[in-house]
């Protein structure tokens, strides 16, 4: 698998371009890519996250993790006992990303987010921050990652939260509301490729052309790779970005069906 990434990273840095939103002809995606994904997030925001990744780092407590959503352990293996310093070295979005999501989370967040993977709340914290006004449901089936992601909300002052326990097939059909449909998803658990289509299609089936989709780690391995490339050419799908570490989808109707590899 190791060599695999480097392999699809070495092919990223070959075919993506764009980096300032030049050389795209679609207006659309050149205010995504320029405005968007260049916006400035508050420092407060990434003081107080850098702050709880700091303190996660060092936190050497064991916990019982349950992954629901292994694809690549045996099922005697899914409920293991990790540190918390661990899984947040391992598992929590990178800041670099995590600002990424915090502006699409500002520009698409209305009416509300859903997230599929808690973990340790990062990623939640990062969005909730940047549109305290709307409301973002996260789902995770760990109660004890969910209990140290709830302290981790506190902490960040975030109020516009709410957990769910249990797995995604249980929660993400309660989460989704034909009248309101979500502003944006991220999808960041259970990476195999027939869940990951599963919920991706529940999920656009439920959405709005003004929602988007972000997926995590969509060269994580073969199936991922897979799962994100049937997912581009799914037929709801007009415009898809390749960063390499996430994958962002647009149902936007009126405009032109195509594909980009941005440098991020």
């Amino acid at each position: 698998m190791f060599f695999f990434r480097i392999k699809e990273y070495l092919r990223y840095q070959l075919l993506s371009g764009y980096r300032n939103g030049h050389g795209i002809h679609s207006p659309f995606i050149y205010d995504i890519v320029s405005r968007v994904f260049r916006n400035k997030t508050d420092k407060v925001v990434v003081s107080k996250i850098s702050g709880l990744r700091k303190e996660l780092l060092s936190d050497r407590r064991m916990i019982s993790v349950n992954d629901l959503g292994s694809g690549s352990v045996k099922a005697s293996q899914r409920e293991r006992t990790r540190k918390v310093c661990d899984i947040a070295r391992y598992s929590s979005i990178p800041e670099k990303y995590g600002i990424l999501l915090s502006n699409l989370a500002r520009e698409f967040g209305g009416p509300g987010i859903i997230e599929l993977g808690t973990s340790l709340g990062i990623s939640s914290i990062y969005m909730a921050l940047a549109c305290p006004e709307n409301t973002i449901h996260t789902i995770d089936g760990c109660k004890e990652t969910l209990n140290i992601a709830k302290e981790n909300f506190g902490k960040a002052g975030t109020e516009n939260i709410i957990l769910h326990c249990g797995s995604f097939d249980d929660c993400l059909p309660e989460v989704l509301d034909d009248k309101n449909p979500p502003g944006l998803v991220f999808i960041d658990g259970n990476h195999r490729r027939e869940p990951v289509l599963k919920y991706f299609d529940l999920i656009a089936r439920k959405s709005s052309i003004h929602t988007v989709v972000v997926i995590d780690d969509i060269y994580l391995s073969h199936e991922m790779k897979d799962a994100w490339h049937t997912i581009m050419n799914y037929s709801k799908v007009s415009v898809s970005i390749d960063l390499y570490r996430l994958g962002i989808l647009f149902f936007r109707t009126g405009i032109n069906r195509s594909h980009f590899i941005v440098r991020h």
